[in-house]
């Protein structure tokens, strides 16, 4: 390589360095941002107890800060805010999941039924449309289907054997996880100084990255419990009232739906439809009621719920909310894809405020 090549390359390498860190709070901040990141990856498994503590005192900080607003000392908004995440998490626990759990439990019983019927209208095929399908490709199919059900069912019965350790680690993590959110919002100014003293000095740019960021997701997921909260409500009211079967059920399907955009909504028509169906057929009209209603429940939440709740959030084109939803997912299951879109709001904000030389030609932010 002659010196002028080399000279070339050093230039073209300097310049790109530049171009992506421009200076030291460029820097600073994409250290936090792969540390953090690095650190969340490996250690997930290790310390998700830790981590769902750290979210959920994050969202409930929102809450303390809103008494202490009112002129609450913290100590005592803390343990109010504290006291009303326990009630939540004691009817969750002892009132809404044992219904749940019990008409699941139900509609797993139902399911030979329900293939049956399925059977049954099936084989009625090559007698309706002979020049369609044949009965032994009929039998063949349904053969496949039993097969997988077979599989699906012995998979099931292995996942239980192994349920037992797990539900020893979820008991285990409904003790510590209150307990350390509530330490987490009781000391939080000692562990934001503690963790400070870690980071760069020099790290402005983080700061205001963060502070887009802190109300940016704050609007997204006290919004998103707000919508949850809202669409089950109105699920079970009537879902109950209309006499639907497995109305808990399915309204805790609609409620938990609105955590994945565009195909939360799509998988929980399903269910709602499939219940319906098979406990009232098409013949009476209680079904095409059921559909109505449900036809309603969806459009009140894309018209009146979403734009209200969210009214102040950053918009992401449906792209990058499915991208998100893909990568996260992937990487941090159920967490991942609940925080997808405030995970890809950190994204676009530090693709917003990262520093550019045409915008900065001193490389220096103040």
């Amino acid at each position: 390589m002659t010196p002028q090549s080399s000279l070339i390359s050093s230039n073209f390498f300097r310049d790109c360095f530049k171009r992506f860190l421009p200076n030291s709070q460029a820097v600073a901040l994409a250290i936090i941002l792969i540390v953090s990141f690095v650190l969340i990856f490996s250690l997930s498994g290790l310390l998700m107890p830790v981590f769902s503590s750290i979210v959920l005192a994050y969202l409930l900080e929102g809450l303390v800060g809103k008494a202490e607003s009112m002129r609450l000392p913290r100590l005592p908004a803390v343990y109010l805010v504290f006291s009303g995440f326990m009630a939540c998490l004691g009817f969750l626990l002892f009132y809404l999941m044992p219904i749940v759990s019990q008409q699941a439990v139900e509609l797993v019983q139902h399911i030979p039924l329900i293939i049956n019927q399925v059977q049954n209208g099936i084989m009625r095929l090559p007698e309706m449309y002979p020049q369609f399908i044949s009965e032994s490709k009929i039998r063949e199919m349904m053969f496949a289907v039993q097969r997988e059900l077979l599989t699906y069912g012995q998979n099931m019965l292995s996942v239980s054997a192994a349920s037992v350790m797990s539900l020893v680690s979820a008991m285990v993590y409904l003790f510590l996880v209150p307990l350390m959110i509530f330490f987490f919002l009781k000391d939080k100014e000692i562990l934001v100084d503690w963790l400070l003293q870690f980071m760069p000095r020099d790290r402005h740019l983080t700061v205001r990255v963060w502070k887009e960021v802190d109300v940016q997701i704050g609007n997204y997921v006290r919004g998103k419990f707000a919508e949850v909260f809202i669409l089950w409500s109105a699920s079970y009211v009537t879902f109950s009232t209309m006499g639907l079967n497995y109305a808990m059920l399915l309204a805790v399907l609609m409620g938990l739906s609105v955590i994945i955009p565009y195909v939360g909504a799509t998988l929980v028509t399903f269910p709602v439809l499939g219940v319906a169906y098979f406990q009232w057929g098409l013949a009476g009209d209680d079904f095409m009621y059921v559909v109505i209603a449900y036809s309603v429940i969806q459009a009140l939440d894309g018209v009146v719920l979403v734009p209200v709740l969210f009214s102040e959030a950053v918009n992401l084109h449906p792209i990058a909310i499915i991208v998100a939803i893909l990568l996260f997912g992937g990487l941090w299951g159920f967490w991942g894809v609940f925080f997808a879109i405030p995970l890809a709001t950190v994204v676009k904000a530090v693709l917003t405020a990262w520093p550019r030389i045409e915008d900065n030609p001193d490389h220096m932010i103040y």
